[in-house]
């Protein structure tokens, strides 16, 4: 399948105001006023991504993810829309997120995407998922279809993915 750029039906993507004193700056990450109910996140993790290291690309049958990027680093985020009966389907959005361009994403299951550090030092990402990972008291199967298994996948990320892909 051939995906085109384009938005995705139901991803948000927000700037952060950052409020800046004399004592450094504080943005909001999420608020529930302002996210759908059923985004509402239920757990939360940080992450460090070493510089070049690619995560994904993978997708969730039911959970959604909340990640923010507020650095150190800088990542390139790259989505494909892969739900069958979503208006957008067929559609790939990229965008560069972290302390050049501070914001948030809001995934929504059956979103397939994936995130590379593009920055020389590592890059921190926060995720706020709606679901418990692997369920409550993790006995549960874990909720992720992970193409980076796939070396078949239709999910080519940029050209150094794509020649990966052909060799």
């Amino acid at each position: 399948m051939a995906f085109q750029k384009g938005p995705i039906e139901g991803v948000k993507v927000t700037a952060f105001r950052k409020f800046v004193d004399e004592r450094g700056w504080l943005a909001e990450l999420f608020r529930h006023d302002e996210l759908g109910s059923e985004f509402h996140p239920v757990m939360a993790y940080i992450s460090v991504t070493l510089p070049g290291v690619l995560r994904g690309p993978h997708e969730h049958v039911d959970q959604a993810d909340l990640f923010a990027w507020v650095g150190p680093g800088d990542f390139k985020v790259t989505l494909w829309d892969n739900r069958k009966d979503s208006p957008t389907f067929g559609n790939r959005m990229e965008l560069f997120m972290g302390v050049n361009n501070p914001g948030s994403i809001v995934v929504p299951k059956g979103v397939v995407h994936c995130y590379r550090c593009v920055s020389a030092e590592a890059g921190w990402v926060f995720n706020a998922p709606n679901q418990l990972y692997a369920g409550e008291g993790k006995k549960s199967p874990v909720d992720e279809i992970r193409h980076e298994d796939d070396p078949k996948n239709p999910f080519v990320v940029d050209e150094l993915a794509r020649r990966a892909h052909l060799s």
